[in-house]
């Protein structure tokens, strides 16, 4: 027993007096009861259902009462018939705000119950949706399923997915449903489609049947079109990623709000994939290019000699440490023949793969030379023709120091384009510097100059790029080439390989935490006495 039965059943059972709820569900349709006693109610005859108000009348055994119960539906309250009796016209008057309130409750419940139902397909929908997006990081390979399931949660035949292209500017059709022909990209910028409209303005669409036509998406519009932005959050409100169009509706009934309040949480999903997907993507291109930038340290490092490549002849120690991955840094060591060494040093402007590209260039290149001349301006001068074309194609220049050492005739010839820091520090920890002999290359065409100096058994040979004096701290404060050339000398009498860790453990104490701006190297080179 439903509740308006159970107290019109106590009525009937306080007063004597049958009462019951007719309803009537469309204007032409015969009302039917929905409430009270089938075999004693009377149902009112059309003149006897009042639009507002009570209305009674007399009718065959007594009288009759006929309100109507405020509603959306045409509904009436109807108590008889009766006999002449006050008491019952009073609970009568009595009985209408219980009714009216016990159908709203009724109606409420009936309502809330249908809502739960569809609510219910809602939810499993992005339920469903949330699970295949959750398992895919390829929008293409989850696209046609997303626009099938939405497609059948709301009715539409009809749809597409579209996503935009930022290098060309196009909505491109990732998933297509009931299209009647090819669909073409769409242009973001098209002044009739829906879906451009639609993108530009972050804004959902309920499209009329005939309205906005535009023959780019006529392959997928019958009828009404539902069109809904795929929008990712941000702070600044919102970005549009693409389109989510559904058309051709079951039953060519409209689209509701609650119809585009789902689509625009799905798109909601979408949105989040489809940025889901491109930083998977950047993410993996990152891992890749990483992968490959420590491939090439490891390939440019091998492409260094091995200090020990000189002994017994000379005790030598080199390091070069990269801002990045590569740089333009390098060093060479050369044999020569009769004992003579040579020992050059490189920095190419600027750091990274550009700089790598031509430290590279100028390895295989001097690799070449050196083993042709003991004129270190000659073996500087066939560098520059080397690396001529591609200095002048890349706008970018070289400080090059060649030094050439011959024990035992106790000379050192060089030739310097342009490299501030190199010098021989003596015994007695004097400090003579290598001076420029000519521009670096790459800013002149002329032929380089060389020059030379006496060069004893315990003379320390040091060439250091301008990364080491550069370095700066925390407070941004510069090294500076004083401060190196202390540790040397203060380590003069040590090992090369022990100078060497002392100036970068120099470098690394003034840097602390912060990144090297520059690309590191160094070598120091000590002769043996000659047989």
């Amino acid at each position: 027993m439903s509740d308006l039965d159970a107290v019109l059943s106590a009525f009937r059972e306080a007063t004597g007096c049958p009462a019951s709820v007719w309803v009537q569900s469309a204007p032409h349709d015969p009302l039917h009861i929905e409430g009270g006693d089938p075999g004693e109610a009377v149902a009112p005859s059309p003149d006897r259902r009042p639009a507002e108000g009570s209305l009674e009348t007399e009718v065959p055994g007594g009288w009759q009462v006929v309100s109507r119960i405020p509603g959306a539906r045409p509904s009436w309250l109807c108590v008889g018939p009766f006999p002449e009796h006050a008491t019952v016209r009073l609970g009568a008057t009595l009985l209408l705000p219980v009714s009216t309130q016990v159908m709203r409750s009724q109606l409420e419940v009936s309502h809330a119950a249908q809502d739960l139902a569809e609510r219910y397909e809602e939810i499993n929908l992005l339920y469903s949706i949330g699970e295949i997006l959750g398992r895919t990081v390829s929008l293409d390979a989850a696209a046609k399923t997303i626009l099938t399931e939405i497609s059948e949660t709301v009715g539409a035949r009809r749809g597409a997915i579209y996503v935009i292209e930022r290098t060309t500017g196009l909505l491109n059709p990732v998933a297509v449903l009931g299209a009647t022909g090819p669909l073409a990209a769409i242009a973001a910028d098209d002044p009739s489609a829906v879906t451009a409209r639609v993108f530009r303005s972050h804004h959902s669409l309920l499209v009329a049947d005939g309205a906005m036509q535009s023959d780019v998406e006529a392959p997928i519009r019958r009828g009404a079109m539902l069109s809904v932005p795929i929008m990712l959050a941000t702070p600044q409100g919102g970005t549009a990623l693409g389109v989510v169009n559904l058309s051709g509706r079951r039953g060519s009934q409209p689209f509701t709000a609650s119809d585009q309040k789902l689509v625009t949480a799905i798109a909601t999903q979408v949105g989040t994939t489809i940025q889901n997907t491109k930083l998977v993507s950047a993410s993996l291109a990152q891992a890749e290019l990483t992968r490959e930038m420590e491939l090439a340290n490891d390939l440019q490092m091998k492409l260094l000699p091995l200090p020990g490549s000189l002994a017994p002849e000379a005790d030598c120690a080199a390091q070069v440490s990269p801002a990045e991955s590569v740089g333009g840094d390098f060093y060479n060591l050369f044999r020569l023949g009769d004992g003579k060494l040579g020992v050059m040093v490189g920095d190419a402007s600027g750091h990274g793969y550009r700089s790598a590209l031509i430290m590279a260039l100028a390895m295989s290149a001097t690799a070449i030379h050196a083993r042709g001349s003991v004129d270190p301006a000659a073996t500087m001068g066939a560098l520059l023709v080397s690396l001529a074309d591609e200095l002048r194609e890349t706008e970018m220049f070289m400080t090059v120091c060649y030094a050439i050492i011959d024990p035992r005739a106790g000379t050192l010839s060089w030739c310097n384009a342009g490299h501030p820091h190199a010098f021989v520090l003596a015994a007695d920890g004097t400090a003579t510097r290598l001076g420029a002999t000519d521009p670096p290359l790459g800013l002149v065409d002329y032929a380089p100059h060389a020059s030379s100096m006496a060069w004893r058994d315990d003379d320390l040979l040091v060439l250091f790029t301008d990364g080491i004096p550069d370095a700066r701290s925390s407070e941004k404060k510069r090294l500076g080439e004083a401060p190196v050339l202390e540790v040397v000398t203060a380590r003069r009498a040590e090992a090369p390989w022990r100078i060497v860790d002392g100036v970068f453990a120099l470098v690394a104490g003034h840097m602390g935490a912060v990144p090297p701006r520059d690309d590191q190297a160094i070598v120091v080179l000590r002769t043996a006495r000659p047989a």
